[in-house]
């Protein structure tokens, strides 16, 4: 049962949500306050036009007031908590009038850390946290004991499942930059925190790479030497970093310590070595993986890691591993058609990760790729699109930029910078032949042209879709 002890949280307590957001934590922390009996203001600067899928699901929930398109100050002066979208910059003044005020300020994932009653497997990085924790949640699934939960920047919020939850049950959370700096105010620390890699990014928010790796290495600042980290062998920047508690890496197999590692895969096994508490062996890791690509054999090995510290079994992982078909928006077949197949990675957000999913492919790929301007080099973009693509449709604020990048490189890819999403398929379907795949994997973020990675995404297989029905 969660703890509702705290001031803040009894009934007629003032609480404003600031930032109601479309990925459903404004909306859960709302519910959630509302139905324990405090006064709830939701505040956005976005209209009820923009916000209406938010909006429609708190529809006939007593106890909150509105205040879209706008802030005012008394909603942060005079109230007892905030609760604070984690894209809103810790600088903001609105934030700051509640700090002067003595407001108590949390996140949605603050708020339910801070009642959170089970066992917490945190996970971070630049690319692949998605599905790592969502590998991790799979496999501690299959095993069947004790329920075990997924959330954090995955999935809706969790708020409203506290009263369900027990101190046996595992929660996995996979963690962004944003939520870990506002949980590092917190002195949050999980039982199990897992770093997948680092390389820039959201550098239009933290400005420096400095700051971004401080941010991202909240997740481990707290450690007492009773908990674990996992961390990857493969990323310098990341096996340098320390923790209190026990530590396990995944990778490439450094020859000493424990972990999970891969070795180069001559055999149709793709083998990986296990060292992991009281177990020590050989595992045909690639074997059980169904999603494509080398790197998420990578992102296997660290939810492996993860699982065994959290009490799962060899068995656990191989059934959890073959029963995991992926995540929505992550190298997702959509559709086939005329010898061409559809796959969107709208959650591709970082040069890297596109990187990693053009080398998945051993067939012809035309690419769209582009986005909303992150503030991050786009040098790497351009060379993995140069190397691996066959056409590239150039989309959004950093089409020019990539063209020109292209451009520079002397390359020859044939490519058009396009003011629409639906110009760029049409482009692409131009572009290809039978064969070929055609693959969304940005590259960058959707605010430009879109409220998310998943309107994006939802887009991207709607055209795909409706291109196969017209055949």
């Amino acid at each position: 049962m969660a703890d509702t002890s705290s001031p803040t949280l009894r009934p007629g307590a003032r609480v404003t949500v600031m930032g109601l957001g479309s990925f459903g934590g404004g909306v859960g922390a709302a519910r959630f306050l509302a139905g324990r009996g405090a006064q709830v203001t939701v505040t956005d600067l976005r209209d009820d036009e923009a916000l209406a899928d938010s909006c429609r699901q708190l529809d006939g929930v007593p106890g909150i007031n509105w205040r879209l398109g706008e802030h005012r100050e008394e909603d942060f002066r005079d109230v007892d908590l905030v609760v604070v979208n984690p894209a809103v910059a810790s600088e903001s003044p609105w934030v700051e009038i509640a700090r002067q005020s003595g407001a108590l300020l949390t996140t949605e994932i603050g708020l339910f850390w801070q009642l959170n009653p089970g066992r917490t497997i945190a996970v971070t990085g630049s690319n692949g946290k998605s599905t790592t924790a969502a590998m991790i949640h799979a496999i501690l699934d299959a095993g069947g004991e004790g329920r075990t939960w997924l959330g954090g920047n995955i999935g809706g919020s969790l708020l409203e499942q506290l009263d369900a939850m027990a101190s046996t049950d595992w929660v996995v959370l996979e963690l962004s930059s944003f939520q870990l700096e506002h949980l590092d105010r917190q002195k949050a620390a999980a039982e199990i925190a897992v770093v997948t890699n680092l390389t820039p990014n959201h550098l239009d928010r933290h400005h420096t790479l400095d700051a971004y790796r401080h941010a991202k290495q909240a997740i481990l600042r707290w450690q007492s030497p009773g908990q674990a980290a996992v961390l990857s062998s493969d990323d310098p920047d990341v096996a340098g970093w320390t923790t209190a508690g026990c530590r396990l890496g995944f990778g490439r197999d450094t020859g000493c310590g424990a972990g999970v590692f891969l070795g180069e895969f001559a055999d149709a096994d793709q083998a990986a070595i296990v060292r992991v508490g009281e177990v020590s062996r050989e595992i045909p890791l690639g074997g059980w993986v169904r999603i494509p690509g080398r790197h998420n054999l990578h992102n296997a090995a660290a939810a492996t890691a993860a699982a065994l510290l959290a009490g799962a079994g060899i068995a656990d992982v191989r059934r959890g591993l073959q029963q995991f078909a992926g995540l929505p928006h992550r190298l997702q077949l959509v559709a086939e058609c005329r010898g061409r197949r559809f796959y969107n990675d709208s959650l591709a957000t970082t040069p890297e990760s596109v990187a990693v999913a053009l080398a998945a492919f051993d067939d012809p790929v035309v690419l769209l790729a582009g986005g909303y301007d992150k503030q991050i080099p786009l040098a790497g973009l351009a060379d993995s699109i140069g190397e691996h693509a066959k056409a590239i449709a150039l989309m959004g604020e950093t089409a020019g930029m990539l063209d020109r990048h292209l451009a520079d490189q002397g390359n020859q890819i044939p490519r058009s910078v396009c003011g629409s999403l639906e110009q760029a398929f049409a482009w692409a379907i131009a572009q290809s032949s039978p064969g070929d795949n055609i693959l969304l994997s940005p590259g960058c973020a959707s605010y430009d042209w879109f409220t998310s990675f998943r309107e994006r995404g939802k887009a991207f297989e709607q055209l795909a879709r409706g291109w196969r029905q017209a055949a």
